[in-house]
């Protein structure tokens, strides 16, 4: 029996990581030798991480809960560290997968190579060469330490060789974050607010924001969003905010008639608004690859992207931080001159089917 233990921390990690245990229980079906235990770190307390959640995208609750929230980069990291090691040494496995770049990524990956257990990265290679990013150093610690790499573009290959992974070790299978969306894509329902505010497909602006570098900065947020508001003409502008970034925004008075805050809404929901409206601006790389499938023009209130594919092939644009960039790119989609999905390879929604084809082929070994 080859055993895997399967590690998330935070929301997105589960969404990643579900369609690739629905491949490993259809390999069990078939005869396979497989099992695997799925460990929650607990390094995001996420109030919306309810039965509902899991039930909702198909989820297994997770066999653990190593309860490792809050603190800070450092105190998180260490606690992790310790939790893991005893889940680890009581349950062994033969392999750890990891996924993402959050820090229970890049802990796990060090407890399991200590105990001398391979490592499987899934979204493996990328890179936004902004060391200022947590994010970033996660994703290079990891990798360094990693056995098998699961990538999901070319670019995320040849980062990889570049700093010394071996052809042999790299599988570029897709994007589990797109079997997740083109699996719901048919469930996905309208929140409270669409009917509330009656809105209409391609009427209004989706908005996200929650990197420190934008919405710490109070003078920067405040001006984003005035520039936001200034050039959007008569559209609605939704805007799921995190609690601390609409406390920042109550501070500083910042509130017109047609912005919407809302409180963070589940996958289901938001990707409903996401697909039905006519942008995004956010400063999420995952949402990127999702408004790209989606065909729905994005841009990213950032300086650099760890996902160059969904601009060279999908709908997003690199904006940047100054907030006088944005009134460009706004003009543009309204003149009607926004660039269509042109499809990214292997984003078909069978990538965890082919992950979990060459687990099979590792544990022959």
């Amino acid at each position: 029996m080859y055993k895997i233990t399967i590690i998330a921390g935070a929301r997105p990690n589960f969404m990643k990581i579900a369609p690739i245990i629905h491949a490993i229980e259809n390999a069990k079906q078939k005869g396979e030798a497989l099992e695997y235990r799925l460990v929650h770190t607990g390094q995001h307390y996420d109030k919306n991480m309810s039965g509902s959640f899991f039930e909702q995208l198909s989820i297994p609750e997770p066999h653990i809960n190593l309860e490792c929230s809050g603190g800070t980069q450092a105190e998180q990291t260490a606690a992790i560290l310790v939790s893991f090691e005893k889940e680890l040494m009581t349950n062994p496995a033969d392999l750890v997968l990891v996924v993402g770049d959050v820090t229970s990524t890049m802990a796990c990956a060090l407890v399991a190579q200590k105990l001398h257990t391979k490592v499987a990265h899934v979204e493996a290679g990328i890179r936004s060469d902004d060391w200022t990013m947590p994010e970033e150093i996660n994703r290079l610690v990891t990798d360094s330490i990693t056995n098998y790499y699961f990538t999901t573009s070319e670019l995320a290959n040849q980062n990889l060789l570049k700093s010394g992974a071996e052809d042999n070790q790299i599988f570029y299978v897709g994007n589990t974050m797109i079997d997740t969306l083109l699996k719901h894509r048919p469930n996905f329902k309208a929140p409270e607010v669409y009917g509330q505010l009656g809105l209409k497909p391609k009427s209004y602006i989706v908005m996200t924001l929650h990197r420190p570098a934008n919405v710490d900065e109070e003078g920067q947020l405040k001006a984003m969003i005035e520039e936001i508001v200034g050039n959007t003409k008569d559209l609605p502008l939704i805007f799921p905010v995190h609690p601390r970034t609409a406390k920042i925004l109550e501070r500083l008075k910042v509130s017109h008639p047609r912005l919407h805050m809302v409180a963070p809404l589940s996958y289901l929901e938001f990707n409903y608004l996401v697909e039905n409206a006519k942008a995004v601006i956010t400063d999420s790389g995952g949402i990127t690859e999702e408004t790209s499938v989606m065909n729905v023009p994005c841009m990213t209130l950032r300086d650099n992207t760890e996902r160059p594919e969904t601009i060279t092939l999908g709908t997003n644009e690199l904006v940047g931080t100054n907030p006088q960039a944005i009134k460009p790119y706004l003009e543009k989609l309204f003149n009607g001159e926004w660039k269509d999905y042109k499809t990214i390879p292997l984003w078909d929604g069978k990538t965890a089917e082919r992950i979990v084809a060459h687990i099979l082929n590792f544990a022959k070994k």
